[in-house]
């Protein structure tokens, strides 16, 4: 959709929330005071995910104060990937920015992204992360790891990008008609092309309360994005199923011409090593395609991908009635 060059676009920040009842007045306040320098219209999208403290509640209270506030709840926890197309599919914006709730995306960087999109007209701004601030060894390390493999499996090199980004009304119009259950948002906005500029910012620490993210979902956003992605781990198991037949069929002549010339086939360990190794292999294999299978099992149910409880739109509706 074009813009009007003589109206001022209109902004959505869609902002996907779980447990961050602690960070709410503070984001919200540092967000409205960010896109007040723009000068554009705004409107915050915000999406609790189920969250089981009073991040719901903070919201409702917000969306009293600030008009630009529109809050939904998700019946249950769905996960972030599928709050962000709730958030997605609400957003009205010319311009649609997606930010995290916990502080560690700068809302001191939207004028400079807005100003970034006016200058070089992309229909995505990315924001790049020059330093991933505090964190473990091990999830730095588990980072590099994924996005090494999915470069190598399906050529996108997502190394330091993250899920604070501008796009444009084009852009986020594409990015709802893909319609999987397993959503990964990252890689499905690299999937889209388009023109696309970049912009660095360093993560700051988190505003409050801690943090969602336990290694358990990571490693299943993982999974989730290295299968949606490529098929090449399906092919592993194709070729690795080719080295073991010939293997096997060297293995078989050379077992046949010791038979020939009269000597026996001695190493009982080395035949149990190598039926502990197929073994692994095959249960190793089984589990790549059970994940696949598993895959399209979600998405040939057609479940709706989340549930909205209650927003406060319909709280406002009922209290002018």
């Amino acid at each position: 959709m074009d813009i009007d060059p003589v109206r001022s676009p209109f902004i959505s920040v869609v902002i996907p929330l779980f447990k961050e009842g602690s960070n709410v007045h503070i984001l919200l306040a540092g967000i409205t005071m960010a896109l007040g320098k723009t000068g554009h219209p705004f409107e915050l999208v915000l999406i609790d995910d189920g969250s089981p403290d009073d991040t719901w509640k903070k919201i409702s209270e917000e969306a009293q104060v600030i008009p630009a506030v529109r809050g939904f709840r998700l019946s249950r926890n769905f996960g972030k990937e599928l709050a962000l197309c709730a958030g997605l599919e609400r957003a009205r914006g010319d311009l649609i920015i997606v930010m995290d709730g916990d502080g560690q995306h700068p809302p001191a960087l939207l004028p400079d992204m807005v100003q970034l999109w006016q200058t070089t007209g992309a229909d995505i701004v990315e924001a790049v992360k020059t330093h991933r601030g505090k964190e473990s060894a091990g999830s730095k390390i588990g980072a590099m790891l994924f996005y090494f493999i999915l470069n190598k499996l399906a050529g996108f090199n997502l190394k330091g990008a993250s899920d604070f980004k501008l796009m444009s009304r084009q852009a986020v119009d594409a990015w709802l008609q893909m319609k999987e259950r397993n959503v990964f948002f990252r890689g499905m906005t690299a999937w889209l092309g388009f023109n696309r500029v970049t912009i660095p910012f360093q993560v700051p620490g988190r505003t409050g309360g801690a943090t969602g993210w336990s290694l358990l979902r990571r490693f299943e956003l993982a999974l989730t994005g290295i299968s949606a992605f490529s098929s090449l781990p399906l092919q592993f198991v194709t070729v690795a199923g080719f080295f073991f037949l010939s293997f096997s069929v060297l293995f078989g002549i050379y077992t046949l011409a010791l038979q020939l010339f009269g000597r026996s086939v001695s190493g009982f360990a080395t035949v149990i090593l190598l039926l502990l190794i197929i073994g692994s292999l095959l249960m190793i294999s089984l589990g790549i395609i059970g994940e696949y299978l598993a895959r399209i099992y979600e998405e040939v149910k057609h479940r709706p991908r989340y549930v909205i409880a209650s927003s406060t739109e319909s709280t406002a509706n009922q209290q002018s009635k």
